[in-house]
């Protein structure tokens, strides 16, 4: 009998080729194994290179401006907080006869090397001595030489050597607030300021940038004056602070790049600075805002000193101010608020 002939299969046919073994549910889970590495890879790169890329862009975004006086450096770190408004004036400080830009709000934020953060107003209207310029206002040592005349002029006044430097643009509020959500804000007084654009009914409100930058300009309506108008910009800051969370910001990338974009567009920072200090800088403003922080302003024996050629000023107590200042720079003010306008 003859033998039976070996089937012969078509190479490119159907059938189950016996050089390519059959996937078994072993090798398909191994397979499944390595495409959840390859994409867990490439998230935890996403991760870690999204904020590097942040920061590296948004370092780059910085506006910087010349400020720092370059004096011996005092304990503790001390932010000097300048609020400038290009609009110019909105009156009250004319008869000094000063020209140039104005700063509205000056702030002292210190990071002392132990103890309560501190963020201390400084009245603009404050008689001091502005070095090459003698006795004046102290917004107009800004007027006279911008941030640098400033910086020296504060590092007089309070004995602190200022590590950095702050410009805020109010014009520029308006988008940070937006860029955050708008605000909320509170006022316990009904107003209706010309000047400023504030309508306001006493109580709390959720605002746009709009309104929030009206609520920090007024200024005439509020009978504590620029006192009343630095802790309403305070509490503008501070609430612009609270809404940026770093757990929602985490996943959300477009609204890190508003954020960046609309912080960077309306803040300049002194030549040194760079995004970690931008970083501890809010940190510092956050810690003097909470429970174990000191806000207010230095010991204020007259809202209204004429000492005559530059009209009403704002006169610093001179038996208090001097330790005011020894005991900021310490750390050792007690927390909570300090200062204010006086009452008698």
């Amino acid at each position: 009998m003859a033998g039976r002939r070996p089937e012969v299969r078509p190479a490119g046919g159907g059938g189950t080729n016996p050089a390519v073994a059959p996937r078994t549910p072993a090798g398909r889970r191994r397979s499944r194994r390595r495409v959840v590495a390859a994409v867990a890879a490439l998230v935890l790169v996403a991760l870690v290179a999204w904020p590097v890329g942040l920061l590296v862009w948004a370092n780059g975004l910085l506006q910087h401006t010349p400020a720092l006086s370059g004096a011996a450096s005092t304990p503790g770190t001390t932010y000097l907080l300048a609020g400038s408004d290009a609009r110019g004036d909105d009156g009250g400080v004319q008869a000094d006869g000063t020209e140039g830009q104005r700063t509205d709000t000056i702030l002292v934020l210190h990071v002392p090397t132990s103890g309560p953060t501190a963020l201390i107003s400084l009245p603009r209207d404050t008689y001091v001595d502005v070095p090459g310029h003698g006795a004046s206002k102290l917004n107009a040592a800004f007027a006279w030489g911008g941030a640098p005349l400033l910086v020296q002029t504060v590092e007089g006044l309070t004995g602190l050597t200022v590590d950095h430097y702050v410009e805020i643009g109010m014009g520029g509020v308006a988008h940070l607030v937006d860029a955050v959500g708008g605000v909320n804000l509170c006022y316990d007084r009904d107003v209706n300021d010309a000047d400023s654009g504030m309508v306001w009914t006493s109580g709390c409100h959720d605002v746009d940038g709009t309104a929030a930058l009206a609520f920090a300009r007024m200024r005439k309506s509020d009978p504590t004056g620029d006192v009343g108008r630095a802790l309403r910009q305070r509490q503008l800051i501070g609430a612009v602070m609270g809404k940026v969370d770093p757990r929602s910001l985490a996943f959300d990338p477009a609204a890190q790049v508003a954020l960046v974009e609309a912080g960077t567009g309306a803040m300049t920072f002194d030549e040194d600075a760079d995004v970690i200090d931008v970083a501890r800088l809010a940190l510092a403003f956050r810690d003097a805002n909470g429970e174990g922080g000191v806000t207010g302003t230095p010991p204020i024996r007259s809202m209204d000193y004429r000492p005559g050629n530059v009209g009403s000023t704002v006169q610093l107590d001179p038996d208090l101010a001097p330790a005011f200042f020894t005991a900021l720079r310490d750390g050792t003010l007690t927390p909570g608020p300090v200062g204010g306008v006086p009452t008698s």
